[in-house]
């Protein structure tokens, strides 16, 4: 996805899966703390669904929507961490894990660093 969108843009915003079939709006996006990149969307898969974090790195923002290279059902056994608080890094490997997306980390991370900050500058409950 492109990096330089402002990632407050992207709430609100339809998602849509890899095959067209809406998955749900955006409700937050969470940034890299290292970089500041975002990396999560929770999306709200329905009326009385949860938020399903989805992978913005594979993702492509077409117009005004969020296409998402991944099954809905796929995205609704995403496993749900809440939101609204930061991801813990063993969280967001168990993500990365479930859409099958390799993840390298560096030698030097400790799990005390904090992923997933979110997009308004909030640091969210722990």
């Amino acid at each position: 996805m492109q990096t330089d969108i402002d990632p407050r843009s992207l709430i609100g915003r339809k998602a849509f899966d890899r095959n067209g079939t809406k998955i749900g709006t955006v409700d937050e996006v969470y940034l890299d703390d290292a970089t500041g990149v975002p990396e999560w969307a929770a999306v709200r898969t329905g009326l009385f669904s949860r938020d399903a974090f989805i992978p913005l790195e594979p993702s492509e923002l077409v117009g005004e929507t969020l296409h998402v290279p991944f099954e809905r059902a796929l995205i609704r056994d995403a496993p749900d961490f809440g939101v609204g608080r930061h991801l813990s890094p063993e969280q967001e490997l168990q993500l990365y894990h479930h859409y099958g997306l390799d993840v390298t980390l560096p030698s030097d991370l400790t799990f005390k660093h904090d992923f997933g900050r979110l997009a308004n500058g909030e640091q969210g409950e722990e």
